[in-house]
């Protein structure tokens, strides 16, 4: 049985107001599919039943947090989509390092970071590329929604089915070690991300700075007013001359007219106009 037209009018508000995640009449189906198996768990299979549940739960319960994650796409893998990775090595790091000799720091934000693919891919470029950032002060913030993937992101375990996905072999065998049927990250790249939950469109800590923010394939699920929001947050904490990336199919055009297009051969990236004001 599918869900309801009330139910589904009651998850979309949900997760609109949680995490500002936009799921339009047609996503139906994308909602029977993620909160079946929670139905199963908690509802006896039935969908109906459960989402009445959902409505009487208080907010912070773990049914809801549990609906929220299985509502939350989750899609990635190692060194996606190719070409922001080459940027990054090819032009944007060394420019970075360059420019901030100085001081001998650099970081970077993967938000939205999922299960860890992007943030290990990072780490491992940085490491393997980069030797003269020995002895400079490093951080790779990692953030998500969902206390979920997070978990699996620090356990930084994935079968062999998701290494083969994006991760070339001599990469593999030098910075995983075999542990049974999965692989594990090994410990001087694990050590290099610091893991943290974090809503984009809740209250943001302040004091954080970054030379380079990964927010790629996240605008898309948002409307407009929290797309602008949410890169006005990434204006008050991206340093001077600091990059910005969205996935291939997002833009700041017809958004937010501060930011200009930066672009490394088949890569593209965003910074900040000269004179551009935080938000």
């Amino acid at each position: 049985m599918g869900i309801s037209a009330a139910d589904f009018e009651y998850v979309s508000e949900f997760a609109r107001r949680t995490a500002a995640i936009v799921l339009e009449p047609g996503k139906e189906y994308l909602v029977e599919t993620r909160l079946a198996p929670l139905a199963r768990d908690y509802s006896r299979g039935s969908l109906d039943a459960f989402v009445e549940q959902l409505r009487n739960e208080p907010a912070a319960s773990v049914l809801r947090a549990r609906a929220l994650d299985a509502l939350t796409t989750n899609e990635t893998s190692f060194f996606r989509d190719f070409h922001p990775f080459e940027g990054l090595r090819k032009a944007f790091i060394p420019e970075l390092i360059a420019a901030r000799g100085a001081t001998r720091t650099l970081s970077i934000w993967s938000a939205a970071c999922s299960a860890g693919q992007e943030p290990v891919s990072l780490a491992i470029l940085l490491r393997h590329h980069f030797p003269e950032l020995a002895g400079w002060t490093l951080r790779l913030l990692a953030t998500d929604i969902s206390g979920a993937v997070l978990d699996m992101a620090r356990a930084a375990s994935y079968s062999q089915f998701e290494v083969n996905r994006g991760l070339p072999a001599p990469l593999l065998l030098k910075y995983f070690k075999k542990d049974g049927d999965r692989w594990v990250v090994n410990e001087a790249i694990r050590a290099m991300i610091d893991y943290q939950p974090r809503n984009l469109i809740e209250p943001w800590p302040d004091g954080e700075q970054h030379d380079i923010v990964m927010l790629r394939n996240v605008l898309i699920y948002f409307d407009v007013p929290s797309k602008r929001r949410i890169l006005g947050e990434v204006k008050r904490r991206l340093a001077p001359r600091g990059l910005l990336f969205l996935g291939a199919s997002e833009t700041t055009l017809n958004i937010d007219a501060d930011w200009e297009i930066v672009r490394e051969d088949k890569t593209t990236a965003f910074r900040l106009r000269a004179g551009a004001a935080a938000a």
